[in-house]
């Protein structure tokens, strides 16, 4: 079913999100929730805060021609989509940092400029209660990281700088507002 996404200014989003104990019925629900939501808003991310639940899942869906090299080499060739994470942690891997747009489903008609690390390590568990530990770079780690800021509370207006905060805040107030 697919759920009402939570805009900027409403205080779910702000909350840092509950660690998951139990994979049970309700969870499979809500991620399947949450993939048909992503997909309606044409997303490729969508943490549970942003359907309005303080649950530390994610869910991210790269697809396979934004995840390859001007060549066309995949990035990220050993990652199924939909990626479903469960108590998502995460850490950078070495020093190499990026700067790219980025958008959010909770900001809609917003981007900003945001710095991440270029290649991370993520650890989770998946829908069948099993842990997994990747290593991802580009654009599906800024999507991991994107997602996983969500669940800590952590918005794109944060990451943005202060003049880009400052450009958009007549957008921002209006989102606000509803």
């Amino acid at each position: 079913m697919r759920r009402d996404i939570i805009i900027y200014g409403q205080a779910v989003l702000r909350q840092k999100a509950q660690s998951v104990d139990t994979v049970d019925a309700e969870i499979h629900t809500l991620v399947a929730d949450m993939l048909e939501t992503m997909a309606a808003a044409d997303g490729i991310g969508l943490a549970a805060e942003q359907v309005g639940v303080a649950k530390a899942i994610c869910v991210v869906n790269v697809p396979a021609e934004h995840d390859c090299t001007d060549d066309g080499e995949r990035l990220n060739p050993d990652i199924a989509m939909p990626l479903i994470m469960i108590n998502p942690e995460i850490a950078p891997k070495g020093k190499r940092r990026m700067s790219a747009n980025e958008g959010c489903l909770s900001f809609p008609g917003i981007t900003a400029s945001i710095t991440r690390p270029y290649l991370i390590v993520a650890r989770f568990k998946d829908l069948h209660n099993q842990p997994y530990e990747i290593e991802v770079c580009d654009l599906l780690a800024r999507v991991i990281q994107h997602e996983v800021d969500h669940l800590n509370g952590v918005l794109l207006v944060d990451r943005m700088s202060a003049v880009k905060r400052v450009s958009l805040s007549g957008a921002l107030k209006r989102l606000k507002s509803g």
